[in-house]
C-alpha cells in the first residue's frame, strides 16, 4: 500500500512539474518552446513543448502539436498565445497562431494566414502585430492580432528585389529577420540577399491603420557580400549587434531613433564558413554570443563594454553540428543550443562572472532542433 502511495505521488509531482506560481516560474521551471524541421528524414513532428529546470539543466517533454517546418516561433507576452511559421516554399507557407496553456505545455490550434511569400523564416511580435520576414518572397509581411488572439489576413506587406556580389545566395533579396527595438519605437529587417537592413517606424497608436512605416533613412547599406542575417539589442537600446552570415561579420552599432552609426567590426567567423547563425546577450548585458555553421561549429563568445557597447572576443565554444538558433535561461545560468544536424538541443552551462560554457551533458533529444524560446512571466 505504502509503495503504490508513493508511486501515485511521484506521477503528482511529475505532472505538475510546470505548474508553479509566477514567483517559481521567473526561478525555476520554465516551459520551453521547441520549433523543428519536419521535412526530408526528419522525424519530428512540429512543435515541441518541455518543462526546463534553470537551476538543475535537467527537462522533460511535456507536449506536442504537429505543424509542418515550425523553424522559428514567438511567444506573446502574456504566454497566452504562440505564432509560428510553416517555412514551406511551394504555395502553402503559412503563419500559424496557437492558443498556449503555459503550464501543461499544450497547444491548441487556432488559425493560419497565408505568409505573403516564400519561405517564412522569422517571425516577432508586439501587443497587436505580427510581424514575419519571408526569406525566399523577399518580403516583411504584417499581421493583425484579433481580440481573440488568432491572426487576421497580413494588413501589410512591403516587397523588396534587390541583390548582391554572390549570385549563389544573393540573387534576390532574402529577409531573414524582424526585430522591434526594445522601446518598441522602431523595427529593423535585415535583407541577407541585398546586404540592407530596413528600417520602419512603428505606429503604435490604437486603432491605427497601419503598424509599419518606412523611416527617414529608410535603410541602411552594410558592407557588400556581407549578408545581413540576425541581429540584437542591449537592454538599453543604445547599441545594436549585427551578425553576417555571409562574410562572418559582426558590427556594432550605435542606434539613436532611426539612425544607425557603426562603431565596431570584428570578424566572428576566421573560416569563411558563410554559415554564421544567430545571436545573443546574456540576461545581465555582459557577454554576447554567436552561432557558427558549417566549420569548427560552435559559439564565438565576446564581453561587452558597458559604457561604449564594444566587443571584445574572450572565448569559444564547439557545439554540435549545425547549431543555429539558441537561448539563454532568464536567470542567466544555462546556455541551450539547438544543434540541428545532430539533433539535439545540447545545454551548456554558464559561468556568470566570466561568461565562459560547460557542457552539462544533459542534451534534450529532438530531430532536427532549430528554435528555441522560454515562456515565463517577467
Amino acid at each position: 500500500m505504502m509503495n503504490k502511495f508513493i508511486y501515485i505521488l511521484m506521477v503528482g509531482i511529475t505532472l505538475s512539474a510546470c505548474n508553479v506560481s509566477k514567483q517559481e516560474t521567473t526561478t525555476s521551471k520554465l516551459t520551453m518552446v521547441v520549433g523543428t524541421y519536419t521535412d526530408g528524414e526528419s522525424k519530428s513532428k512540429g512543435i515541441y513543448t518541455y518543462c526546463f529546470d534553470q537551476e538543475t539543466g535537467t527537462s522533460s517533454l511535456l507536449n506536442e502539436v504537429a505543424i509542418p517546418n515550425p523553424s522559428y516561433l514567438t511567444i506573446a507576452k502574456d504566454n497566452r498565445f504562440i505564432y509560428s511559421v510553416s517555412e514551406l516554399n511551394d504555395g502553402n507557407e503559412a503563419i500559424y497562431s496557437f492558443t498556449f496553456d503555459k503550464e501543461k505545455g499544450r497547444l491548441k490550434f487556432a488559425n493560419k494566414q497565408p505568409a505573403m511569400g516564400g519561405a517564412p523564416c522569422y517571425i516577432t511580435n508586439n501587443d497587436n502585430y505580427v510581424v514575419v520576414a519571408n526569406y525566399a518572397g523577399g518580403t516583411v509581411a504584417v499581421f493583425p492580432i484579433t481580440k481573440e488572439g488568432s491572426l487576421d489576413a497580413a494588413s501589410q506587406a512591403f516587397a523588396y528585389d534587390g541583390s548582391g556580389p554572390d549570385q549563389t545566395r544573393q540573387a534576390s533579396s532574402h529577409l531573414h529577420c524582424v526585430s522591434f527595438t526594445p522601446d518598441g519605437k522602431f523595427l529593423y529587417a535585415t535583407d541577407l540577399g541585398a546586404d540592407f537592413i530596413y528600417i520602419f517606424h512603428v505606429n503604435n497608436e490604437i486603432g491605427a491603420p497601419k503598424l509599419l512605416e518606412k523611416a527617414t533613412p529608410p535603410d541602411y547599406h552594410v558592407g557588400a557580400g556581407a549578408g545581413p542575417r540576425h541581429i540584437t539589442f542591449s537592454a538599453n537600446g543604445k547599441f545594436m549587434y549585427l551578425l553576417n552570415e555571409l562574410d562572418g561579420g559582426l558590427s556594432v552599432f550605435r542606434q539613436e531613433e532611426a539612425l544607425l552609426t557603426e562603431i565596431q567590426t570584428t570578424q566572428a567567423d576566421h573560416l569563411e564558413a558563410r554559415g554564421s547563425a544567430d545571436i545573443h546577450i546574456s540576461p545581465d548585458g555582459k557577454f554576447l554570443y554567436a552561432s557558427l555553421r558549417l566549420q569548427n561549429d560552435g559559439l564565438v563568445i565576446y564581453s561587452i563594454d558597458q559604457a561604449s557597447g564594444m566587443l571584445t572576443k574572450i572565448g569559444y565554444q564547439n557545439t554540435g553540428k549545425h547549431p543555429r538558433n539558441f537561448c539563454i535561461t532568464p536567470n542567466g545560468k544555462y546556455l541551450l543550443v539547438a544543434c540541428r544536424d545532430t539533433n539535439t538541443i545540447e545545454v551548456y552551462e554558464r559561468n556568470l562572472a566570466t561568461g565562459m560554457l560547460t557542457k552539462t551533458n544533459k542534451p534534450i533529444l529532438l530531430d532536427k532542433p532549430v528554435c528555441i524560446k522560454f515562456a515565463w512571466e517577467e
